[in-house]
């Protein structure tokens, strides 16, 4: 099995600096409309869940999965501080499994810094397809500091292997990004 962050060592870069470089309202704002229904994939302690929510608004919904429960129970906590627990839903996940059935259907999906903690990228890139609409799109970002451009690489090819198509290769700091689409 691949390395799974414990929820303890999240805090290292779960910070308020961190919002100087990744604020979800930026990056994730132009694939994101209120009313939308998107998918927070490894959602951690929720730091991106907390941006999907404002930007879906009060009509739309984030699916925010995880596979430990403490990082749950820090989303749950840091979406009721902001008052947008209606938003979302939170769904544990096993290491086989996203646990989101076959009848969801997304708008929007991110894998921010998680891709490399799964052991089974196939399966994960088929679960994503499965519950994306057409057209839909989802963005993949690794730290680069952790995951060499390689091994990104690899993650990118098991998803075109799955039947997303590569559309573009957005700049986010300090990572390895792209952006697929569910074809």
């Amino acid at each position: 099995m691949a390395h799974v962050c414990p929820w303890w060592f999240v805090r290292s870069f779960d910070n308020p600096i961190r919002r100087r470089f990744h604020n979800p309202e930026q990056m994730f704002g132009t694939f994101v409309r209120p009313g939308m229904h998107v998918l927070d994939v490894g959602c951690g302690a929720g730091f991106n869940t907390e941006g999907l929510a404002r930007l879906v608004g009060p009509d739309g919904r984030v699916a925010a999965v995880d596979l430990q429960p403490r990082m749950l129970e820090m989303t749950k906590q840091r979406l009721e501080r902001g008052g947008l627990s209606a938003r979302a839903e939170l769904i544990q996940a096993s290491t086989h499994d996203l646990g989101l059935g076959t009848q969801r259907r997304f708008g929007f999906a991110v894998a921010f810094w998680m891709v490399h903690e799964v052991p089974d990228l196939e399966r994960l890139f088929e679960q994503l397809r499965s519950v994306l609409e057409d057209g839909a799109s989802l963005l993949v970002t690794e730290p680069k500091l952790h995951v060499s451009k390689r091994s990104f690489e690899a993650s990118v090819g098991a998803a075109i292997h799955a039947g997303f198509q590569l559309r573009d290769r957005p700049p986010i700091a300090l990572s390895r990004s792209v952006l697929l689409a569910r074809s």
